[in-house]
Parts: structure tokens; sequence; C-alpha cells
């Protein structure tokens, strides 16, 4: 029996694969701990899509070689996208890690606990066929439960890893996913965040082989309306949609079910169609708004953030100018802004000089940042003594003497507690006090 601890960076995929992970090798008898210094085998759940990322990891790593001289019973390991991307040249840079595993092939972990404790070292499993039998257990109770409904990408965006670290689109079945989140629903959860890398494609790769698609299909609109119908479950959210199968099937459905909440994270990238041709988004910016106006049209309280690369190679003052205009329409509540930079082994580092000088990247995410900041301190004060139900999750990270909730749009409400009520309880809070990144405000009793 080992006692191990996971390290997870990156997305909340690796988030759910490294929850997976942890009950798997419990199922098998070892034990998990929290910290470092407790354990037998430390696990590294690497990200990719930035070099920043794999730098921090890397560092971390590194750093693990004194410990291991103290500890030489230690054994590492490193999981994920890195792993995948990087292999056994891993070994080279890192010679004291003893196996490296990738994203699709996780469930030889344990066994790879037995042959370190026999004596092996530098063992590896890189294949990127995902194996039949995927990891899906949980830990504990919590009021969110992620639920992953698919892996991989198939659209191999110009600038992005994550098909050649994750590998081509799989979804699992509507059945399988439905009873995995009755049995969270029955643990306690009250609300599912469902996991794709391309997730309006769900189901999408399937029906191609068997020649059964078509422009009006959405499996996953059908699977959100299966997850409607589970009693307990109050609110569902998914994360992330690609404008190119954000057609009117799902648009309506996600707009008409009750339990989808109303909070939609839809990438952007680039207001440019220039820019959003060379990275390969498969859309324009037009068709971009004519999803984001085909939600509003039947869901007017809706609200967006997204994803953003400033400085993309060859981008002009002019495009960056026609992203700014884009985000001003949209009005986003959120967004994720990036200054492009290259990463091995994705067409734009093959291709594309990176030509945007790194002070003009800099100058460009700054604007938006304020721009976007100002934008949502500037709405979040229509909420000013409003009254918004709350799904109830616990006491403040921040002030252990405050509770604090998310409405369905995501919005985030502090507040302090009163007695008889409890997390995983809607309550209604009337708002007092707005800052760009919360709500503040007290619960009304019945």
């Amino acid at each position: 029996m080992y006692l191990f601890h996971i390290r997870t960076y990156g997305c909340q995929m690796n988030e759910r694969d490294s929850e997976a992970l942890s009950c798997l090798l419990e199922a098998y008898g070892h034990q998990s701990v929290t910290e470092e210094e407790s354990a037998d085998v430390l696990i590294f759940n690497t990200c990719s899509v930035r070099d920043q990322a794999e730098r921090k990891v890397l560092g971390k790593i590194g750093i693990m070689k004194r410990l291991k001289a103290q500890k030489p019973a230690l054994k590492i390991g490193i999981i994920g996208c890195m792993a995948q991307r990087l292999g056994e040249s891993l070994f080279e840079k890192l010679p004291h890690v003893d196996f490296v595993v990738g994203t699709g092939q996780m469930n030889q972990v344990p066994e790879f606990f037995t042959r370190i404790a026999a004596g092996e070292t530098h063992l590896s499993a890189l294949s990127l066929e995902v194996e039949e039998a995927e990891l899906s257990g949980h830990q504990g109770q919590s009021l969110t439960s992620y639920i992953s409904v698919m892996r991989g990408c198939d659209q191999f965006c110009t600038y992005c890893i994550v098909p050649h670290t994750r590998g081509r689109e799989k979804s699992r079945p509507i059945p399988d996913i439905v009873k995995e989140v009755r049995e969270q629903v029955d643990g306690g959860s009250r609300e599912v965040l469902l996991l794709g890398q391309n997730i309006t494609a769900y189901g999408v790769a399937e029906a191609r082989k068997e020649g059964i698609y078509t422009p009006e299909f959405s499996a996953f609109a059908d699977l959100l309306q299966a997850l409607q119908e589970i009693p307990g479950l109050l609110r569902i959210r998914f994360t992330s949609p690609h404008v190119r199968y954000m057609n009117q099937k799902f648009i309506e459905t996600v707009c008409r079910l009750p339990k989808v909440c109303k909070a939609f994270h839809i990438p952007l990238q680039s207001g440019s169609n220039r820019m959003l041709a060379a990275m390969n988004r498969g859309y324009t910016a037009e068709e971009y708004l004519q999803c984001i106006e085909g939600i509003r049209s039947l869901a007017p309280q809706a609200v967006f953030s997204t994803d953003i690369i400033v400085g993309f190679p060859g981008e002009t003052p002019e495009e960056f100018e026609q992203t700014r205009q884009v985000m001003h329409q949209v009005q986003y509540d959120m967004a994720y802004i990036f200054r492009y930079s290259q990463r091995e082994g994705t067409r734009a580092a093959k291709t594309l000089k990176d030509d945007v000088p790194e002070n003009e990247k800099m100058e460009r995410n700054q604007i938006l940042l304020s721009e976007l900041s100002e934008g949502v301190e500037k709405r979040n004060k229509a909420y000013l003594g409003k009254t918004v139900e709350v799904l109830l999750e616990g006491k403040s990270k921040r002030n252990e003497e405050r509770w604090t909730g998310r409405t369905d749009l995501n919005k985030v409400c502090v507040f302090p507690p009163v007695e008889g009520f409890h997390p995983g309880q809607l309550c209604q809070v009337k708002i007092g006090r707005t800052t760009a990144n919360s709500l503040f405000g007290d619960i009304i009793q019945a």
C-alpha cells in the first residue's frame, strides 16, 4: 500500500481526471494524503496549453530531486497533457521521475505502482487511444460534480496543442452519463458541470461514422434534455461549446430547459475574420454574434464569458480593434485574455512567425482587461436592491464568517449566515453592495 498525493495543474478536465484517478488508486488499496511530505508517491497531473504552465511544472518536479535524495524510497510520476506531449524525453530532463502516463492511459497507474514497488523505473504509457474502462469515480460529496462527457478535439486550431495531447473526439453514451449524474445527485450533488474540450461536438464523431450526421444534429441537446429529467438536480452548466456546432436545436434547448444555467462560456479568440481563419476556428465574427443574438432572443437574461488571444501572428492594430468591438457588443461578464505564445508542435508554431512585439501584446491585453473590468462593475450595479436566487455553497474562502454561493448567471454572492439554511439549498438574497467580482447581500427569510 502506497500513500499518494496528486498535484493538479491546468483545466477542470485535469481536476476531474485527478479525482477519478484517486478513486481508482484507493480501490486498489492505496491511500490519498493531502500533504506532499507524507506521500510515498507524488503524482503531477500536468497541463500543456501554454509554455508557462509546462515551465512551472518542470521547475516544481526539478526541485523534487532534492526531496528524493533525502527520501530515496519516494516515487514520482508525471501524468496528463505534458506527459503526453513530451513523453519519455521527460526521463532525460528529469531522471528522478519513475513513470510517465499520457491522457488516455491513466488506468495503468495502479499497475505501475506494483511495478515500481518491485524495483522497476522509467515506466511509460503514452498511447492517445483512450482505454475502454474510462476513469469515472468521484470522491466524497460535492455540491457541484464535474462530469466528463467526451474527450479529445477534432478542431485542430492552429495555436492549440490539445488535439495532440488529448487525441481525437470520443463521446460517452448518454445512459452512462445519466447514470453517473444520478449517482452524484443521490450522494448530495445539486449541480453538474459537464466537461469537454469541444462539448457541442458531443456525439458528432460517432454520428459521422454511422452516416447520420446532419447540420441539424445535436446529441448534446439530447443529453441536456435527459439530464433535465433527473430529480434533485438543480443546475446544469457546461464548458466549452464551439460556434460551429451551436445550431438551432442546441440554442433552443439551452434556452428552454430551466435547469440549464443561462451563463455561457463561448470562446471567441478574435473579432477579426482574417485572424479567425488563420487560427482555423471555422466561423466568422458575424456567425459568432449570430449565436449570441440567437440565445439572447430566447433568453434575454443570458450572460456570456469568453477566451481571447491577443497578438496572434500578423494581428494588426485594426484587427485588435475588431476584437474590442465584438467585446463591446457582447458585453462579457468574464474573459480569459491571453497573450499569444507559440506552442511547439502546433501548426502556428511551424508556419507562422510570432511577429507582434511582446510590449504590444501586453498593451492590448491590458486594454481588454481594463475595459472588461469597468463594464462588469457597471453592469453589476444593476443588481443593487434586487433579489437573486443563490445556490448556497458554504463558507466564503476569504471570510469564514460569511457564506457564499452563486446565481444561475454565475454571479458570486456573499452574505451573512442564517440559522436554518444549509449548503445545497436555494435561497433568496437581496443585494446591497456590488463589485466587479461579487455581489453582497442578505438572505431573505420567508
